[in-house]
């Protein structure tokens, strides 16, 4: 696949080679589904929390006796038929992340750049790389038709660019080994650097 490189200000730079092995996957959406529930899981925080039995404040005082009161037995007001008594088998702090294998995950994220690929919101610059003014990038961006995009650069993000991007709505950036399937997705448009094609390419061979 071959695609045309163009720089922020809308012109032509030249054009890549995209290897059909990472970028023309037909998308399966049962693996991009199991990705993104995988990530949304990991990042669940799994504080919730109630009171047992054993927890409630309560006198354990036994509330009346056994016998002649022709109502049913009881020895503590904290069982959990009572108002205010504990919860049986409530939701405790637990850790709701599942495993997914490497090779899995990899093919997961070759399936989300295949997405964009094939929608053709796939857009590759010649470097990401800005003086650190918001209102100059924003026009760029603009100018570009760019409303909710996603930009990946190479190995570390330009400083300058990360500052100018920090406030701008719809705009996020991320390092190539940051690049994840979930927020490509959620994302319209994939705005990837030559050098993240080559860090992409060489992390998902």
């Amino acid at each position: 696949m071959k695609l045309d490189v163009i720089n922020l200000d809308g012109s032509i730079a030249g054009s890549v080679d995209l290897g059909d092995e990472i970028f023309g996957l037909e998308p399966r959406a049962d693996i991009l589904h199991r990705m993104v529930r995988w990530q949304r899981a990991k990042q669940q925080q799994g504080t919730h929390k109630v009171l047992g039995r054993s927890e409630v404040s309560y006198s354990t005082k036994k509330i009346y006796r056994q016998k002649g009161t022709g109502g049913a037995r009881h020895g503590s007001r904290k069982a959990p038929i009572f108002r205010k008594g504990g919860i049986y088998k409530g939701p405790t702090p637990r850790s709701h992340a599942h495993d997914l294998t490497k090779k899995f995950r990899k093919l997961g994220l070759k399936h989300a750049l295949s997405a964009k690929a094939l929608a053709g919101n796939l857009v590759i610059i010649e470097n990401a790389e800005a003086e650190g003014k918001t209102s100059v990038l924003a026009k760029q961006v603009a100018s570009l038709g760019w409303k909710r995009a996603l930009i990946i650069d190479g190995a570390a993000v330009n400083e300058g660019f990360a500052r100018a991007a920090a406030n701008i709505d719809g705009l996020d950036v991320l390092p190539s080994m940051g690049a994840n399937v979930y927020d490509i997705l959620r994302r319209d448009t994939l705005v990837l650097t030559k050098s993240a094609v080559e860090a992409l390419e060489a992390r998902l061979k």
